[in-house]
């Protein structure tokens, strides 16, 4: 099967919108038994890059639910605490370029969420931290070149993603993230010429990535994401109509100027108007 172009290997851009809590969980007492943790706010929008049926990708899991809750201990609710300080640091570094000073913030702040959510699985604003985390953390060692982190982090981020997914199917801003990270995914098993590996990847994000576009039909982020997960798809499937599709919508988003500088040299090579 021909590519069409060299596929970007991951998209990096920081998803700095999720604030932390607005206040850290006080430390009970040694006589009292111990709150939860307040639980983070919902991540607004973010600044780039997945529908609740689809189906994971091929050896993906989705961690188990728990069978029962249990309280955190006092030493959990604090390095819970001391994690929500050490994620808005890891923001503010990143935002300024610091991507080392970012991951070293994340990488301390990521198992202490870890213990809260595998603490009580049902609290999705947990989850919604986790995934936020390990997404953010991925994003500053991509920018460091630091591939192999990226894939490691993207990994243990996808089931928490497709907890967040399900639980507010409305969320377009979360679906599109998990497409994305998806798409990228495939990406990396296709530039290793792994197609069977590559394939349900693209198939879980093409079926966000049509809801997301059918949900905001001019948002040009979520027509990309989809224009991406049809270029990918094309090239591991052979279901008929999507190598079409890809190029009849790429050809309108170049038209009217909402392709992305990753989508474009694709739907370039597959007009013909790049050699390839």
């Amino acid at each position: 099967m021909a590519r069409y172009a060299k596929f970007a290997y991951l998209m990096f851009a920081a998803p700095l919108a999720l604030a932390a809590p607005a206040m850290a969980q006080q430390t009970p007492a040694a006589s009292t038994s111990p709150a939860a943790p307040v639980t983070p706010a919902t991540p607004a929008d973010p600044a780039a890059p997945a529908d609740a049926t689809a189906m994971p990708a091929d050896g993906a899991t989705t961690p188990a639910p728990a069978t029962t809750a249990r309280e955190m201990t006092p030493d959990e609710i604090a390095a819970f605490n001391q994690a929500v300080t050490d994620f808005t640091a890891g923001q503010s570094a990143q935002q300024a370029g610091d991507n080392a000073g970012a991951v070293a913030k994340y990488d301390a702040a990521i198992p202490a969420i870890r213990t809260a959510v595998e603490a009580d699985p049902s609290k999705i604003d947990n989850v919604n931290f986790l995934a936020n985390a390990l997404y953010a953390d991925a994003a500053a060692y991509g920018a460091m070149g630091q591939m192999d982190k990226v894939v490691s982090l993207y990994d243990e981020a996808l089931p928490y993603w497709r907890k967040v997914v399900e639980a507010k199917p409305e969320d377009t801003a979360s679906r599109n993230i998990l497409a994305g990270m998806l798409i990228q995914m495939g990406n990396q098993k296709l530039a290793a010429q792994d197609t069977d590996g590559a394939d349900p990847y693209y198939q879980e994000a093409l079926t966000l990535a049509r809801k997301s576009a059918a949900a905001q039909p001019a948002d040009a982020v979520s027509k990309n994401i989809l224009l991406s997960a049809l270029i990918g798809a094309s090239q591991t499937t052979t279901e008929e109509g999507l190598r079409d599709e890809a190029l009849n919508m790429g050809k309108a988003m170049m038209a009217d100027g909402t392709i992305d500088a990753t989508n474009r040299p694709s739907i370039e090579i597959m007009t013909g108007a790049k050699a390839s």
